[in-house]
C-alpha cells in the first residue's frame, strides 16, 4: 500500500501586467492613491540614487558599488510595511530599504566609500549591518528572531538575499532552525535570476526556489517582485503572521538584475543583450507609473516634480558624503581588545606621529 504523506503547491501573486494594467479584481486599498504614490516616489528616488553612485564610482569617488536596479520594488514595498520594532537584516543591495528605515543617504554613500561608520549609524537603530559575504546574514537572522521569541517580543525579523544565497549551506541552515524553533522570521529572496553570471537554471534544478523553504516545514510563496501591489500584500500578510507568533515563512520574489552584478563586473560578456531588452519590458516603475496614470494620481507634472526633489536630496547627500573627512588613523585600532595592549599602544602614537605612514 502506498499513500501521499506530503502534498502542497507553490502559488505566485501578481496583480498588475507588465503594462500596469489590471490582471484580476485589486484589493480595494489599491485604488487609493496611498501608499502607491509613496512606492513610487521612494522607487524614483532609488533609481535616481543608484545611477549617481555608479557615476560616482566610474570617476573614482566611491569604491565598488552593487546596483539595485530592477529590484526598488521589493526594498520599498518591504521598507513601508516593517515597523519600527521589526528588525531588519539586509543584503548588499538594499540601499534604499535601509535609507527608509532610517540611514542617512550620505551613510550609505560613507559604507561604498569605504568608510565603516556608514554602516553602524544611529538610524540604523536594531537593524544590522550589510552583509557582502552571500548568505551569512541569514543565521544572523535566524539568532535575532530566536531572540525577540525568548523575550516574548511581537517583532518580526526581516531578512533578504539574492537567488545565488539559497544555495549555500548558511541559508538551509538557517530556514531548518527557523522551522523547528517556529521564529518570527520573514525570508525575502530576490530572485533576481542571477548570481553574478550564473543564470538560476544553473543553480537549482528546483522549479522555484520557495520550495526549499518546504523542507523545514515553513510556508513558502513567490510573488511578482515588479508589482508593488501583489508584494504589498504578500509581504503584509507574512509580517502579521510573524509579529502574532504564527511563524516563518519565505517569500520568493521574481525580478530581473537590469544592471551588472557590481560596478567591477560585465554583464554583457554573459548575458544576451535580446535578454535584457525582455527584461526591460517588466519594469517596476513603468508598471506602477502606468497603473497611476490610469487612476488619475500621476502625470507630467508630477513626474518632473519628483525627479527633480530626488535630484536635490541626492545632490545634498552626494556633497555631505564628499565633505565628511576621514577618520583619524589610529581608530582602525579601536574595538580590538576589552585592553588594548601594551604593543598597539606604542604603535597608536607611532600613527598619530607619522600620520598613518609606515608603522
Amino acid at each position: 500500500m502506498r499513500e501521499a504523506v506530503f502534498k502542497t503547491e507553490i502559488s505566485l501573486t501578481r496583480y498588475l501586467r507588465a503594462d500596469g494594467k489590471p490582471l484580476d479584481e485589486l484589493p480595494g486599498w489599491s485604488h487609493e492613491p496611498e501608499p502607491l504614490t509613496s512606492y513610487y516616489r521612494w522607487m524614483v528616488l532609488a533609481r535616481q540614487f543608484d545611477q549617481k553612485a555608479v557615476a560616482l564610482q566610474r570617476t573614482g569617488q566611491l569604491g565598488t558599488y552593487p546596483s539595485s536596479l530592477g529590484a526598488e520594488a521589493i526594498d520599498v514595498v518591504t521598507g513601508h510595511l516593517m515597523s519600527h520594532e521589526d528588525i531588519l537584516v539586509p543584503y548588499y543591495r538594499d540601499h534604499v530599504l535601509q535609507m527608509i528605515r532610517g540611514t542617512p543617504m550620505r551613510d550609505v554613500l560613507l559604507y561604498w566609500g569605504g568608510d565603516e561608520r556608514g554602516n553602524a549609524g544611529v538610524g540604523m537603530a536594531r537593524d544590522l549591518p550589510n552583509a557582502v559575504p552571500i548568505a551569512t546574514q541569514t543565521l544572523h537572522a535566524a539568532g535575532v528572531a530566536a531572540s525577540l521569541k525568548y523575550r516574548h517580543q511581537p517583532h518580526a525579523v526581516v531578512c533578504l538575499c539574492g537567488d545565488g544565497a539559497t544555495s549555500k549551506g548558511d541559508f538551509a541552515e538557517a530556514l531548518n532552525l527557523a522551522g523547528v524553533w517556529h521564529l518570527p522570521l520573514v525570508m525575502i529572496v530576490n530572485n533576481n535570476q542571477w548570481a553574478i553570471s550564473v543564470p538560476r537554471h544553473m543553480q537549482c534544478a528546483a522549479p522555484t526556489l520557495a520550495q526549499k523553504a518546504l523542507a523545514a516545514g515553513i510556508p513558502a510563496e513567490q510573488v511578482d517582485g515588479n508589482d508593488p501591489i501583489a508584494l504589498h500584500e504578500v509581504i503584509g500578510h507574512a509580517l502579521q503572521r510573524a509579529r502574532a507568533g504564527k511563524g516563518p515563512c519565505l517569500i520568493e520574489a521574481l525580478s530581473y538584475r537590469l544592471s551588472d552584478h557590481t560596478t567591477a563586473d560585465d554583464a554583457s560578456r554573459y548575458r544576451a543583450p535580446d535578454q535584457l531588452k525582455e527584461a526591460w519590458q517588466n519594469d517596476p516603475l513603468r508598471r506602477l507609473r502606468q497603473y497611476l496614470v490610469d487612476l488619475g494620481y500621476w502625470d507630467e507634472s508630477r513626474e518632473r516634480q519628483c525627479l527633480d526633489e530626488a535630484q536635490q536630496q541626492i545632490q545634498q547627500a552626494v556633497e555631505d558624503y564628499l565633505a565628511t573627512p576621514p577618520e583619524p588613523v589610529e581608530s582602525m585600532f579601536e574595538y580590538l581588545y576589552a585592553e588594548l595592549p601594551e604593543q598597539l599602544r606604542t604603535q597608536i602614537e607611532m600613527a598619530r606621529v607619522r600620520g598613518g605612514g609606515d608603522l
